[in-house]
């Protein structure tokens, strides 16, 4: 019995410091020391499914994940930029506005808004902002929204984006660099989160939130994926895809996650792009903050145990590691936790040190590792009504961490909507 405790403890503590710490560093080591992938020239274009071959914007660079500057190839491809909106009214003229006045051939760039369902005036703004297509849709949520957008896009490439996040002006140049490489098939930017400014004492005391911290962290790891290989998670603000590359997938299951792993299964590769910036603003709360994740991981359970994310068939030895410790260790974090501390709790109880009754020779150090779990979730407790940074990092972790497992709970217990509602201070 001892020794399966000990087991269950240390493995469940080494793989939550893997997912968690050791698979950062050693990802930033192999794309420090390898060579990166060779770029478009060293490859045969790919043909566009009309039959003729989509030419690459983007200036070249070594890695063809990092092309950044302005194009000067004057045959830049169409793009039609895509917004899925459901009750957008407050933002979404703003967000037409934001993608009329990107630097990109206006005769090549079609803005189009399908709108969901909408029961507000989201879509009189976006046609008087300018949008090139607005598409009055029945309620079926934002996947079926951009499936029925794609369906009416000229461009060849298609890009998205949130009716909330505004691109910087030479985002979108940036963004279809990219697929200079003939084997890009989708390719992300990056997303900036920021708080919304302060009106208030009251205002000021809620902003607490430190996604910042983590996305900085998240898109670092991205960054040495997409060197190496391909990402394993996208973003709803800034990405694109090649028209042939389009996947219709369940309604239920977002394309951040769902569209990585299955562009690689397919033979694409799927690329960080960090110059092509949008900007977002984040939820102010870190309890804001479990609430969006909870809803978010209520769509990513079902693409991780029925989308295909853990067969490992076309991944290749590299990615099926990155897949498995970046995303489905990561989303087991809260269930190791749990059988972590569980097991240790146990270990201490059987065998208290300096008690009376058997001894262990590493009591001492299963009394250290318990105390450290308690300690962190007392901070988080603490976070709460203290505002010190240390202590809202530890209550964002565990809070966040704690909604990968009720994500599942919600999933399981009344299954996930296609249908979204934003979520709250981000407007």
């Amino acid at each position: 019995m001892r020794t399966a405790l000990e087991i269950v403890l240390w493995t469940a503590l080494a793989l939550i410091v893997w997912t968690q710490l050791g698979y950062a560093a050693i990802l930033a080591l192999l794309a420090r020391v390898l060579r990166p992938r060779p770029s478009e020239e060293d490859a045969p274009p790919r043909a566009h499914p009309e039959g003729r071959t989509l030419k690459g914007t983007g200036r070249q660079a070594t890695n063809t994940a990092e092309h950044s500057g302005a194009s000067q190839d004057p045959a830049l491809p169409s793009v039609s930029l895509i917004v899925a909106a459901h009750d957008e009214q407050a933002v979404v003229a703003e967000k037409v506005r934001n993608a009329l006045a990107l630097d990109y051939p206006r005769e090549l760039l079609e803005v189009i808004v399908a709108c969901d369902g909408c029961t507000d005036a989201t879509a009189a703004q976006a046609r008087e902002a300018g949008a090139d297509l607005v598409l009055d849709l029945l309620r079926g949520g934002k996947i079926r929204a951009q499936d029925a957008a794609v369906a009416r896009a000229r461009g060849e490439l298609v890009a998205f984006s949130d009716a909330n996040s505004l691109w910087e002006p030479d985002a979108l140049r940036v963004l279809v660099g990219a697929f200079a490489d003939a084997r890009v098939g989708y390719a992300c930017g990056q997303v900036r989160f920021f708080q919304a400014p302060s009106t208030s004492p009251a205002q000021a005391a809620k902003a607490t939130n430190q996604e910042g911290l983590y996305w900085r962290y998240e898109m670092a790891q991205r960054l040495a994926e997409s060197r190496l290989r391909s990402i394993t998670a996208g973003n709803g603000a800034i990405y694109a895809t090649r028209r042939e590359s389009y996947i219709v997938v369940d309604p239920i299951m977002g394309h951040d996650l769902s569209f990585p792993f299955n562009m690689v299964k397919r033979g694409w590769r799927a690329v960080y792009v960090p110059e092509a910036g949008a900007s977002e603003k984040m939820v102010p709360s870190i309890e804001g903050e479990l609430a969006r994740k909870r809803r978010m991981m209520s769509h990513t359970w079902p693409i991780v145990l029925h989308g295909g994310m853990l067969d490992p068939r076309g991944y290749g030895v590299a990615y099926a590691l990155m897949i498995l410790s970046h995303r489905v260790l990561r989303y087991c974090t809260a269930f190791l936790h749990v059988l972590a501390f569980a097991a240790n709790l146990a270990l201490v109880l059987a065998y208290p040190p300096g008690g009376t009754g058997p001894t262990h020779p590493a009591s001492g150090v299963y009394t250290v590792t318990l105390a450290l779990q308690v300690a962190l979730f007392v901070c988080a407790g603490l976070g709460g009504l203290v505002h010190a940074r240390p202590l809202l990092v530890a209550r964002y972790y565990v809070l966040t961490t704690a909604s990968l497992a009720l994500g599942l709970w919600d999933w399981l217990r009344h299954g996930t909507s296609a249908a979204w509602e934003a979520a709250e201070g981000t407007r």
